[in-house]
């Protein structure tokens, strides 16, 4: 093992133990770094003191010139990923310079989220009625979603104790930072229902878990299984568009905001870590005033 992977291998660890990064990130930094560390031994390189300016020069024109090319996001990820390590080499004294400072991401275009309206919700919502256990325990978890803003991998990481006397629970978001976000009267009712006489049901059917949300076979629900409820919700509604976990996030937002919730509390219910990332969701509910006014006033056009 050369001094350069045995330094990737450090800095892996670092944002897995002491950054508490989820597994999922880590597979992507290993797989950025596996790539950069690549071009590097090509170019001759196996000591991190090695690497010039030049070689993460050469490392981004490779990505940006690459046959089958990588999106402007993807890019943007794998410079983020080699500036981290480099900070980490600087910060570990394992190199005098970081020679990666001035390798500058690509521009990205402002995606704005997107969300359903209010009323699309209560039909996505409606559309998970019904005495069965399984609409029961769909009708909890989506209702969740949607009351709290969290993300699918927070919702069904969840377990019995994180539902604290029933209008608050407790999430784990990136980093394992926690927060709490309150309930509202209709999630609490889905969540109620679902525990007494759905979730009993699921847990008999296999070990004894924790876990808040089961499958069928009383295994924890995955962000995978959450997906397909999500989707089959949708298309018994008829929205005629494709929704994903992350719309109810974007919705969740979007409408606090709309409802005149200050950017600030959104950030802190969302997790953000910085209130830039919530602001862009100011811009959604912008949009949607500025086409109210231009429909409406009659000097607007």
């Amino acid at each position: 093992m050369t001094a350069l992977s045995t330094a990737v291998d450090r800095y892996l660890r670092h944002v897995s133990i002491e950054r508490g990064l989820s597994i999922n990130t880590v597979q992507a930094y290993r797989r950025d770094l596996g790539a950069y560390t690549e071009t590097l031994t090509r170019r001759g390189i196996e000591t991190p003191e090695g690497i010039s300016a030049d070689d993460v020069a050469a490392f981004a024109h490779e990505l940006r010139t690459r046959a089958d090319p990588l999106t402007a996001s993807s890019v943007a990820r794998m410079l983020s990923s080699v500036r981290g390590f480099h900070r980490f080499l600087l910060d570990e004294g394992l190199v005098t310079a970081d020679a990666a400072v001035d390798a500058a991401p690509p521009k990205l275009p402002l995606r704005l989220p997107k969300a359903i309206t209010i009323e699309q919700m209560a039909s996505v919502l409606a559309a998970t009625d019904g005495d069965e256990i399984q609409a029961m325990r769909d009708k909890a978890l989506l209702e969740l979603l949607y009351a709290t803003g969290a993300r699918v991998s927070e919702a069904v990481a969840l377990n019995v104790d994180d539902v604290i006397d029933g209008d608050v629970v407790r999430l784990f978001g990136k980093g394992s930072k926690q927060r709490i976000v309150p309930v509202g009267s209709f999630a609490q009712a889905a969540i109620d229902a679902y525990l007494v006489r759905a979730r009993p049901v699921f847990s008999a059917r296999g070990t004894a878990t924790p876990a808040l949300f089961l499958g069928a076979r009383g295994q924890r629900v995955s962000r995978q299984n959450a997906w397909l409820i999500i989707r089959a919700a949708a298309e018994r509604a008829q929205l005629g568009i494709e929704i994903s976990p992350h719309t109810f996030r974007h919705s969740f937002a979007t409408h606090l905001l709309q409802g005149g919730a200050d950017v600030r509390v959104v950030q802190e219910l969302l997790g953000h870590s910085s209130v830039a990332t919530t602001q862009i969701y100011t811009m959604v509910t912008a949009d949607t005033l500025r086409d109210m006014y231009t429909t409406a006033h009659p000097r607007a056009r």
